[in-house]
């Protein structure tokens, strides 16, 4: 079989947390489905980058973006849907996805960008839900 016996039964944890993980992977599975499919990866009629100069570069990492997030965001499902024990770490590996790129969209590389995407705000709204959530998954009902 691809995938084993399902462990929910073992889940201490608040079940809303594993539907946030759920609904984490669904908001992951759709950007990196624009990444990926969209002729620009939304790099220019999202994110606003101007792609005037080393467009094909920029769309190919946009695209090597959205090649990551998909599997990452099925995966999310998985363990939400099936394997609810392996919730809080997922749920820990969201915050620091989405710390990480929150602080470097607002502090470090794109500190000074005159155009933020929907990703550095989502981020940071991200990772504060994502405490929340981890919190409930960890306490014992």
């Amino acid at each position: 079989m691809l995938l084993p016996p399902i462990t929910n039964a073992e889940y201490r944890g608040h079940p809303a947390s594993a539907w946030f993980l759920v609904l984490t992977g669904v908001l992951s599975i759709i950007p990196g489905c624009i990444h990926y499919f969209l002729p620009d990866g939304g790099a220019g009629v999202i994110a606003g980058i101007d792609l005037s100069t080393r467009a094909a570069t920029i769309i190919a990492v946009f695209a090597w973006l959205g090649a990551l997030q998909i599997p990452h965001g099925i995966a999310q499902v998985i363990i939400g849907v099936r394997y609810r024990p392996l919730v809080p770490l997922f749920l820990l590996l969201v915050i620091i996805e989405r710390g990480l790129m929150a602080i470097d969209g607002w502090l470090l590389k794109g500190a000074n960008a005159v155009h933020h995407p929907p990703e550095h705000y989502a981020s940071v709204l991200a990772v504060v839900l994502a405490a929340v959530a981890l919190k409930a998954s960890l306490r014992v009902r």
